[in-house]
C-alpha cells in the first residue's frame, strides 16, 4: 500500500533533515535516482557527519517538480537543470527588486520628511552614509578686486 505526502511548498522548509531513503519514498522515486541527481546538481542535499545526504522538504518539492517535467512534459534532464537555474535566478531577481522597491519608498518616506520640515528638493544632497566631519568655510580673499 503506497502512502501518499502532501507537501505544500508555502511550508517547504529548509532544514536538511530527512535521510535519502525518507526524501525518495515522499517524492516518489528511488534513492538511486535522487543520488544520480545530486551528482548531476539538479539537487543539492546536505551532508550528515557520517556523509549521508541529508534532504530537506523543499528539496522534495524539487525533486518532485524534476519528476513532472520530465514524465508530464518530456523535458530531459539537461532541460530541466536550466529551468531550475532560470527559476532560481528569477527567485532572487524578485527578492532583490522587493528590497530596491523597500529602500526606494523609505527614500520618498525620507524626502517627504525632510520637504515638511522646510527643506526643497534643491537642497536636498543624496548620499549613502553620515559623517561627523566638520567642514568649515570661509570666503576667497583675492588680492585683486577686480578679478
Amino acid at each position: 500500500m503506497a502512502e501518499e505526502f502532501v507537501v505544500s511548498i508555502e511550508q517547504a522548509s529548509d532544514a536538511k533533515v530527512l535521510m535519502i531513503s525518507v526524501a525518495a519514498r515522499m517524492a516518489g522515486m528511488h534513492p538511486q535516482t535522487l543520488r544520480q541527481y545530486d551528482r548531476l546538481g539538479l539537487v543539492q542535499p546536505g551532508r550528515a557527519p557520517g556523509g549521508g545526504r541529508r534532504y530537506s522538504v523543499r528539496d522534495v518539492v524539487l525533486l518532485r517538480e524534476v519528476q513532472r517535467l520530465s514524465q508530464e512534459d518530456g523535458v530531459n534532464l539537461a532541460g530541466i537543470k536550466r529551468i531550475i537555474a532560470l527559476e532560481q535566478f528569477v527567485d532572487e531577481l524578485q527578492q532583490r527588486m522587493a528590497q530596491m522597491q523597500a529602500e526606494l519608498e523609505a527614500a520618498y518616506r525620507r524626502m517627504a520628511e525632510l520637504e515638511s520640515l522646510g527643506f526643497a528638493r534643491r537642497d536636498l544632497v543624496p548620499t549613502n552614509r553620515t559623517s561627523t566631519a566638520l567642514v568649515v568655510w570661509r570666503p576667497r580673499r583675492n588680492a585683486d578686486p577686480s578679478a
